[in-house]
């Protein structure tokens, strides 16, 4: 087969199992639906217009993320992609301004250049491992003031967990060295939490002590936390009204959004202590990859719900999964990524393992 028409086999099998109910999607986290309790805390929501801050839920929600990551205020929006390009602009002063990140990192390489459209900042990559970069190597990265030439650095930003780097928690005495670094220079800091609380279940470590260290920071609940919509950006009063000036002007704004907002108070109730669940999935999932012929895979590098590995072909093997009814993502010629979720089961994973082991024996 052609790569085209591997290509176009993937997309149809996806099409075709995105709906399947029996399928096991392993694809994303993002996957999830919401559960029966959530359903009827979205029904009872008691809801206003936000715009005119008059929807209680809405508000309650973000009182509580800001007070769960220890900042003075916080937003809701739409998406955690929201998060972090209107975070960018409240951080760049003037277009042409550096915005220093991790090289694999979902504000590069996953939010279509926002931060360049957006906000006119220059994206510098910043080579980690795995995800991670040290307080020295971005001390090496910040470029020295009163240089013409060259683009002003203003904001720093780390992804928890590192989300290409397979899931990876900071350690927190690393990226407090990151923000001591960023500080000294007079460099803003961003935390971008997609799944923060991921790493707080996974090295015990409250959620607070990593975000408060940043001038912003953000959760997402329609990964992990398996609400249907949105995310809530925390920062000091003064940055969150500003924040809602470019959330206005961005398309965020919204009417009786407390119907999604006690999703997320849901989550928070029922769903947080339960992402250990997801990360005993992974590690087995990867454990039992780890045993199948023609996986290359280290199973020590999975701590949270992301689970990357490689094979001979990647699309090809995905495609071969999905004929078994697993759902995977192949993020490259030999790179695969499956992410456990709250709707993965451990009977699940063992599917899964056996699919593998299927689809590899039919190639080998």
């Amino acid at each position: 087969m052609t790569v085209r028409s591997v290509i176009r086999v993937v997309e149809d099998l996806r099409a075709d199992r995105r709906t399947d109910p029996d399928a096991v999607n392993l694809s994303s986290d993002t996957q999830t639906r919401p559960t029966g309790g959530m359903r009827q805390a979205i029904a009872q929501a008691v809801v206003g217009d936000e715009q005119t801050r008059s929807d209680p839920t809405t508000l309650a929600l973000e009182e509580r993320v800001a007070d769960l990551l220890g900042h003075e205020a916080a937003v809701f929006l739409p998406s955690g992609t929201m998060c972090n390009e209107i975070a960018v602009r409240l951080h760049v002063g003037h277009a042409g301004d550096e915005v220093l990140a991790e090289a694999s990192s979902h504000l590069i390489n996953a939010e279509a250049g926002g931060p360049a459209v957006l906000s006119g900042a220059v994206l510098t990559p910043v080579q980690g491992e795995r995800g991670v970069f040290t307080g020295d190597r971005l001390a090496s990265m910040i470029r020295p003031p009163g240089n013409r030439y060259a683009p002003v650095t203003r904001l720093v930003c780390v992804e928890q967990t590192a989300n290409a780097g397979g899931g990876r928690v900071w350690p927190l005495d690393v990226m407090r060295q990151v923000v001591e670094v960023a500080r000294e220079r007079g460099i803003a800091t961003h935390l971008d939490g997609a799944r923060l609380l991921n790493a707080s279940v996974a090295d015990g470590v409250d959620p607070r002590t990593y975000a408060s260290l940043f001038d912003t920071a953000w959760i997402d609940f329609s990964k992990g936390l398996g609400a249907p919509v949105g995310a809530v950006l925390a920062g000091s009063a003064s940055l969150i009204e500003q924040a809602w000036r470019y959330k206005q002007m961005w398309g965020g704004a919204l009417r009786q959004s407390g119907m999604l907002a006690a999703a997320a108070l849901y989550a928070l109730d029922h769903h947080v202590e339960r992402l250990a669940v997801d990360h005993a999935n992974a590690r087995a999932l990867a454990e039992g990859l780890a045993g199948i012929d023609g996986i290359d895979i280290d199973p020590s590098h999975v701590q949270t719900n992301i689970v990357y590995f490689e094979v001979d072909d990647a699309p090809g093997f995905e495609a071969g999964l999905a004929a078994h009814g697993v759902l995977v993502g192949a993020k490259g010629p030999r790179r695969v990524r499956a992410v456990t979720h709250l709707d993965i089961t451990a009977d699940d994973i063992a599917t899964a393992i056996a699919a593998a082991e299927a689809v590899m024996g039919e190639r080998r």
